[in-house]
């Protein structure tokens, strides 16, 4: 028997054990496997073919929750309570951080309608355009709607970053934004995909909306050119995704739901996201198993045909057609590619019947397979590519951050470093500043320690960590510091910078300037002050914005300066704390904030403060001791979470291995 012949009945029996293997033995060693808990609904609407598992569990949607908000205001648009070309008005209240591009590309003031609105709430998960629907359909409506569709555990709660707006506190609390089960959303997309919802028209614009999607973890892993319609949600422990994978054999309705995960990084790579799409892929599998190849190999393109082949020439036509027919490269061969093909035919004095053959490949030359053409097999193998020089024995560790430095504690002096001087984004180690700041305070008048402060709406509606207080609920200057610095609560710095602005401002300042705005101006006075040439800063918190910047360098210059102060030093050496806030009406709550800096859990190491962003990466400002030697590391840019702590330790352990 031929080798040929071997491999061909190999490949028949590994077909024939992939299309035999269940759906469960396929999805549950990526669930078992995954570190977080997880909630999963998948169903075939052709044939009903499912798989469930936790999918009556009540869980957190994050922004998935604005799938049920969208049908809710087709349904009022069907009802004529509203209309998708009533305008709405973005304002400068309206910003709200987090996902979206309005508050960071609109101008307040931008007027469009309500359906551009829809649009941004589903392609781009924007929170402030969430707001302006919810604003014209209602937060009750959307919940007494899927009542009506027996969904009773879909649930919006509140606007978004507004949580005194919650119709529902305990259900905010233990949900967040709104809650659903893996079942409830398999229906509801079933519905719409029925046509089942409103009506027809209402349907196919929501399905559209759902395809616009710009998060594609859903379809990440899936072949070229298989269509997905879909709503994600994220938030820093939570990630969701739900919707329909547009199958040849038929539509596939999936949901994954995923809470308490231990990987919250805001990458790609994020494990929650990852198990979404292998999810994904899994079930595509099982219900489109791959072809088995034979000895007959397909020799034309025509229309109909599909895949990553006729991505290929739709790519190539566009870019050796003259002029381009500027195809969709969607890997389907419709009538709008037919034609292309037929004039590139026409152009090249071959048959114009628009099915590619050898004739029409040989005219197109090598096909593009990605966004550029790739060189020729000579030129690739005649190419030498450089390797860096042979790694040193000696010098530091090999790290992943952007930039670090090692300083000495006690007198400020640089000692090692790399890219030191270099301005990065740096997050949350801003608060490492409005701690500073208000420890400067209290230890010139311990009487600023007891001040009371009263939580305001702004500092609420805060995105990012939180010290989880709420608007309206009253704690101390001294207390409010362990919410700044143990969780980094981005909340606690905007109330900070709310309650000392005012007195920091200088002499013949507007007396109607923002309150934190005095505060800011006050951190990049005191960083002129340390001589952190080249900081500044532009909010409190430390998340992204144009500008907010400074390097390893005046990092370690500040916390030397901070560390200096021994009460600043005994808050960020704290790994828990628990307090109370007293709220309106004179209800009490207690809190417990833990420490978001894991080398507290070493012994020989201290403070100072982490800091994650996307534009960022995962920052660390860490002090540590040894042999009577003390140090200050700062990395900044970090690959991941745990790479910050693993390039800080290597840094401190070859530091102080130094004569």
């Amino acid at each position: 028997m031929s080798l040929r012949s071997l491999s061909l009945i190999a490949l028949l029996l590994f077909a024939s054990v992939a299309q035999a293997q269940s759906l469960a033995d396929r999805l549950r060693p990526l669930i078992t496997a995954h570190e977080g808990e997880v909630a999963v609904a998948v169903k075939h609407l052709k044939t009903g073919e499912s798989f469930a598992e936790k999918a009556d569990e009540p869980m957190p949607t994050a922004s998935l929750i604005k799938l049920p908000v969208m049908v809710e205001a087709y349904r009022q648009v069907a009802e004529d309570k509203i209309k998708l070309d009533d305008k709405v008005t973005f304002t400068e209240a309206d910003k709200t951080p987090g996902s979206g591009i309005l508050s960071t590309q609109f101008s307040p003031g931008a007027t469009f309608t309500l359906r551009d609105a829809i649009r941004l709430m589903i392609a781009y998960s924007d929170n402030s355009a969430t707001n302006l629907v919810l604003a014209k359909t209602g937060l009750a409506e959307t919940n007494a709607q899927m009542e009506k569709f027996e969904l009773p555990n879909t649930k919006v709660h509140a606007f978004v970053f507004r949580a005194s707006s919650s119709i529902a506190p305990e259900r905010s609390k233990q949900f967040g934004l709104g809650s659903t089960t893996a079942n409830e959303m398999i229906r509801l997309v079933e519905m719409i995909q029925a046509k089942k919802v409103v009506t027809p028209e209402a349907c196919d614009a929501m399905l559209e909306h759902l395809r616009a999607c710009e998060d594609k973890r859903l379809s990440k892993l899936l072949p070229a050119g298989v269509k997905v319609a879909h709503k994600t949600g994220s938030v820093s422990a939570v990630r969701t995704d739900a919707g329909l994978i547009e199958s040849k054999g038929g539509p596939i309705a999936i949901c994954v739901l995923t809470r308490n995960n231990k990987d919250q990084r805001w990458t790609e790579e994020n494990a929650a996201e990852v198990l979404t799409s292998k999810i994904a892929r899994a079930v595509y599998d099982h219900f489109e198993p791959v072809a088995v190849a034979t000895s007959k190999q397909p020799t034309e393109l025509r229309q109909g045909a599909n895949g990553e082949l006729v991505q290929a020439l739709q790519r190539t036509l566009n870019a050796r057609a003259k002029p381009s027919p500027d195809l969709s490269v969607d890997g389907d061969f419709g009538p709008g590619t037919e034609a292309a093909v037929k004039k590139f035919q026409a152009s090249s004095n071959l048959e114009a019947n628009g099915v590619v053959g050898p004739d029409t490949f040989k005219a197109l030359g090598p096909l593009i397979f990605a966004d550029a053409l790739q060189p020729s097999p000579e030129e690739i193998n005649a190419k030498e590519l450089p390797k860096e020089p042979r790694e040193s024995l000696t010098g530091p560790p090999l790290v992943t951050c952007k930039g670090w430095i090692v300083a000495d504690a006690k007198t400020g002096k640089t000692l090692f470093g790399s890219k030191e001087s270099e301005k990065l984004d740096f997050a949350s180690t801003t608060k490492v500043m409005t701690a500073y700041i208000v420890c400067e305070l209290a230890k010139a008048d311990p009487k600023v320690l007891a001040e009371e402060i009263t939580f305001s709406e702004a500092a609420d509606k805060t995105g990012g960590s939180t010290s989880d207080v709420h608007a309206g609920e009253k704690l101390t200057v001294g207390e409010l510091l362990y919410g700044l610095l143990l969780p980094s609560g981005n909340d606690a710095a905007t109330m900070f910078a709310e309650h000392f602005g005012p007195r920091l401002q200088e002499p013949g300042a507007r007396s109607q300037e923002p309150a934190p705005k005095g505060f800011i101006a006050e951190m990049n006075r005191q960083a002129a002050q340390l001589g952190m040439e080249n900081t500044h800063y532009e909010n409190p918190h430390g998340l992204p914005a144009r500008g907010h910047q400074s390097t390893c360098r005046d990092l370690a210059t500040l916390a030397k300066a901070a560390l200096a102060n021994p009460m600043f030093k005994q808050y960020v050496n704290t790994r828990q704390h628990g307090s109370k806030v007293i709220g309106k009406g004179g209800y009490e709550r207690n809190i417990v904030w833990k420490n978001t800096n894991q080398l507290l859990g070493i012994e020989g190491y201290s403070g100072v403060k982490t800091g994650t962003t996307t534009a960022a990466g995962a920052c660390l400002v860490a002090f540590g001791q040894r042999d009577g030697r003390e140090l200050i590391v700062v990395v900044l840019g970090s690959t991941s979470g745990d790479a910050r702590y693993t390039d800080a330790r290597n840094l401190f352990r070859w530091a102080w291995s130094q004569p």
